[in-house]
């Protein structure tokens, strides 16, 4: 699943075709993803012109005067920026044709996305009671350690939970538990303020720095062939049950926390 920099570097690549372009028509080859395409963004999104493409958690929003599109990638999503005349396939579900004459097209295999609409001066329930973006000034860790105090949840759990802090998904909250020292099964409650610290900080930087990588496959976001401009990730501890640390040598485990596979190192993170 795209995770928090794979959604922003899908909002780099495709905003400076959108600012200030004209939508001209929406084409629906596929009504139902994850929710069925309201009538409002069909109706609304055509003859307006994008004002701004912005990110909220794992949501993209491009806003008009009628209103803004919100678009979630699911499971197996893309959005790519196309000439006009590029043929779909089995699995381009919709189209938005622009001005410029390119199009915007949406691609899902697994239709595990959705295209909704909010209305202006509204907040869409998905959006209502997230916390803070990682990235921001207001998330730190005396933040994480208000938040915690009194929890006996797992820190990882604590971590991906999108009323705490948006966007921190499985993969990026493993590798900062393990940047941090910390062990993911460790309850939240228990972890002191200067351990917070450190981990809202790498927090950022992982999340930085992948953003980062991801910028370099921008032009990937115009090319009719080849996969979405998504990078791969350099990981130290996610999915590598059984291979050694590459700190200190140790075996990297796997146990399930809350559903979800969990990667640790259990002489680095304690």
């Amino acid at each position: 699943m795209p995770e928090l920099p794979e959604v922003e570097t899908t909002r780099r690549g495709i905003a400076p075709h959108l600012i200030g372009r004209r939508i001209d028509q929406v084409v629906v080859r596929q009504l139902r993803l994850r929710w069925p395409i309201p009538k409002a963004l069909r109706d609304r999104l055509p003859g307006q012109r994008v004002e701004a493409v912005e990110r909220r958690a794992k949501y993209l929003l491009v806003h008009t005067q009628a209103g803004s599109a919100l678009l979630h990638l699911g499971m197996s999503g893309s959005l790519r920026v196309l000439a006009g005349d590029v043929a779909p396939g089995a699995h381009d579900h919709v189209d938005w044709r622009l001005d410029s004459g390119r199009i915007l097209r949406y691609t899902d295999p697994r239709r595990f996305g959705s295209q909704l609409w909010q209305a202006p001066g509204t907040t869409h329930e998905l959006l209502a009671g997230l916390g803070p973006e990682p990235l921001a000034e207001d998330f730190d860790g005396a933040y994480l350690w208000r938040k915690s105090r009194g929890r006996a949840a797992a820190v990882k759990i604590f971590l991906m939970d999108q009323k705490i802090v948006v966007g921190v998904g499985n993969i990026y909250a493993a590798e900062a538990l393990f940047a941090a020292g910390i062990h993911p099964n460790r309850a939240a409650g228990s972890v002191s303020l200067a351990r917070y610290e450190r981990l809202a900080d790498e927090v950022k930087r992982i999340l930085d720095y992948a953003i980062t990588r991801g910028g370099t496959t921008l032009r990937d976001f115009i090319s009719p062939d080849g996969t979405p401009g998504y990078f791969e990730q350099e990981l130290f501890v996610y999915g590598r049950a059984g291979e050694p640390c590459k700190v200190c040598g140790a075996t990297i485990r796997a146990v399930t926390l809350g559903q979800r596979s969990t990667f640790y190192c259990p002489r680095c993170q304690h």
